[in-house]
């Protein structure tokens, strides 16, 4: 695996542990629901549950593909790749589903799936 696909890949895993801490841990805060569209703290509310689920998600990601490269760098090569493109390619669907839904999250997405998809792109090819 190369540097380059590795270095993506961490980066990829920090946005991801970001998404974590954002949706997680300081949801409540008005300028954090905010950045996610809500419009009052009525909506952040009934959305709170949900977000604290998504960001778990967000954050195993994140752990799936350090490790991954964690194995890469103590010999275990094949298994790393694999959790990282496992961990990658989750990333990058789940970009292509949030731009789907709507396509004024057409910035996010980029966000989330851009480094995910150059990393696996550099280990495919």
């Amino acid at each position: 695996m190369s540097p380059l696909a590795q270095v993506f890949a961490v980066i990829a895993a920090l946005i991801h542990v970001l998404f974590f801490v954002m949706e997680s841990i300081v949801f409540s805060r008005p300028k954090v629901w905010r950045r996610f569209g809500l419009k009052s703290q009525a909506d952040a509310d009934v959305v709170k549950p949900m977000a604290l689920n998504q960001g778990f998600y967000n954050l195993f990601l994140a752990v799936g593909v350090l490790v991954g490269v964690a194995l890469v760098h103590t010999g275990a090569v094949a298994s790393g790749v694999a959790a990282v493109v496992f961990g990658c390619a989750c990333m990058l669907l789940a970009a292509v589903v949030l731009v789907s839904s709507n396509r004024k999250f057409f910035t996010a997405s980029l966000v989330q799936g851009a480094l995910p998809a150059l990393a696996i792109s550099l280990v495919v090819f």
